[in-house]
């Protein structure tokens, strides 16, 4: 099966169904007579921006992000920083954002779907983030950027 019949199956069953985990991936997969290892599930993922977030219900489900214009992105990534983000350091060339639990790898999504010319890239965990900066000086401009924008929140 060609790789985007699969990527379409695989956004069919994350859009219908609550998938928390790889095996379950390849679970329901094997269902629609689709045979997948898991690093081919892997690969998958990434190339379609999925990342686990939390439903209404509390429930950690995977999600396929959706692509959206630079300035609703934007505005999605304010928003989720001040929604999510308990704390910013920044320590040299890097940031390290503390959020709440479960919310680590959306966040480190958008700040990578946002293309800032000051980040190289993003680490993420369960609820920690390090933004890598190319230099000290873009490190310092994503710090003032968010440690602000956590500050007004917190202290509302």
């Amino acid at each position: 099966m060609k790789k985007a019949e699969r990527q379409k199956i695989l956004a069919q069953i994350i859009g219908s169904s609550v998938v928390q985990t790889q095996e379950q991936l390849l679970q329901e997969l094997s269902k629609c007579g689709i045979q997948a290892t898991q690093a081919t599930i892997s690969r998958d993922i990434r190339e379609m921006r999925v990342v686990k977030t939390k439903d209404g219900a509390g429930v950690s489900r995977y999600t396929i992000l959706k692509s959206m214009g630079d300035d609703k992105l934007t505005d999605r990534l304010n928003n989720m920083v001040k929604e999510v983000g308990v704390s910013i350091t920044r320590v040299m060339f890097m940031n390290v954002i503390k959020t709440l639990p479960s919310n680590g790898n959306l966040l480190a999504a958008l700040i990578d779907d946002a293309n800032f010319p000051q980040v190289v890239g993003t680490v993420a965990g369960h609820d920690t983030i390090v933004v890598i900066g190319p230099d000290v000086e873009s490190a310092e401009w994503f710090y003032s950027q968010y440690h602000d924008a956590l500050i007004k929140t917190k202290n509302k």
